[in-house]
């Protein structure tokens, strides 16, 4: 039996009615197409990415920042070390420079064994050891409290932070008449000095690091009912250790300029001493070798506190 025309016609358009929830339906889609970003393709697009040009690959970006072999380290190392000496001993062995001058490498050994053979250079070493240990520790006792206060207190550090400052920028060698006027040419205006050299820039290089202390540890830390004087000795001042021993390790460097600049002003010992003694006379390969001494004991101080550091610091690793 065949069905009547207006049946099929009707059946037809109840099956075009449109659906409540996808609405009708759109049939193939030809033609352009702008995407999100106004890029267009032409072609039929079949619910997919059908017509569309692949993605070109983006051009690797190598880090900035990146890791070495332990071997590649040791080499650099001994290239940053062995590349200056041999450029010395070539310049000295060509005659280009006089000997008086610039002494080549065997003539400062030399002259660092007889000063070693006679006694000078431990005596001033034992003496610049002493100036900068006292004067180094007295800068860091009060630096570190002074540096914590303002890095954990915002009222201290609106307090401090521009009279020390002010300070920082005075250079610590103009002091020096006022230190011989008020202390004398003793042992008190060396480490005066020493301290006036490192205190100011410690200070502010450990309140920075104090601030730097995340700010979810301290509300962790609140939410669970600690004081702020528990918070200050459980959680920020170790978080902060780490970074205020690179501080010193620093700040230690300075501590060997200024020893050796107040042992150039009335000073009857010590490796500043013992320079000046040997300029009078022209003695450069006895400077030269009081250098590489002050260099090896700077270097002994850095390695120190660097292993200090990693000690300390091994979960900041």
């Amino acid at each position: 039996m065949t069905p009547h025309p207006a049946a099929t016609q009707a059946g037809e358009t109840a099956d075009q009615k449109p659906d409540p929830v996808t609405g009708p339906d759109p049939g193939p889609v030809t033609g352009p197409v702008t995407g999100p970003v106004g890029d267009t393709a032409t072609g039929p697009v079949d619910g997919g990415a059908t017509g569309l040009a692949p993605p070109r690959p983006g051009r690797r970006i190598r880090p900035l920042s990146g890791s070495v072999t332990a071997r590649t380290a040791w080499t650099l190392r001994a290239l940053s070390v062995l590349g200056p000496l041999a450029a010395w001993w070539a310049l000295s062995a060509s005659g280009a420079v006089n000997p008086a001058f610039l002494p080549s490498p065997a003539a400062v050994w030399d002259a660092g064994v007889r000063m070693a053979v006679s006694g000078d250079l431990w005596s001033d070493l034992a003496a610049s050891l002493g100036r900068i240990g006292l004067g180094f520790l007295l800068a860091v006792l009060i630096s570190v409290p002074l540096g914590f206060t303002m890095g954990a207190l915002p009222w201290a550090q609106a307090l401090l932070e521009p009279i020390v400052g002010l300070l920082r920028y005075l250079p610590a060698s103009a002091f020096i008449p006022l230190l011989i006027i008020w202390l004398g040419i003793g042992e008190a205006s060396k480490v005066a000095l020493l301290v006036l050299g490192v205190v100011f820039f410690n200070t502010l290089m450990t309140a920075d690091v104090v601030r730097r202390v995340p700010r979810r540890l301290l509300e962790v830390s609140a939410t669970l009912g600690a004081g702020r004087p528990r918070v200050a000795a459980r959680v920020v001042f170790p978080y902060a250790l780490p970074g205020i021993i690179d501080a010193m390790r620093v700040n230690a460097a300075a501590a060997w300029n200024f020893v050796v600049v107040a042992e150039l002003i009335a000073a009857t010992s010590g490796l500043g001493y013992r320079i000046t003694r040997a300029q009078r006379f022209l003695q450069t390969d006895r400077i030269f070798a009081i250098l590489v001494v002050i260099g090896l004991i700077g270097l002994t101080i850095d390695v120190t506190l660097r292993l200090l550091r990693a000690r300390v610091g091994r979960w900041s690793a």
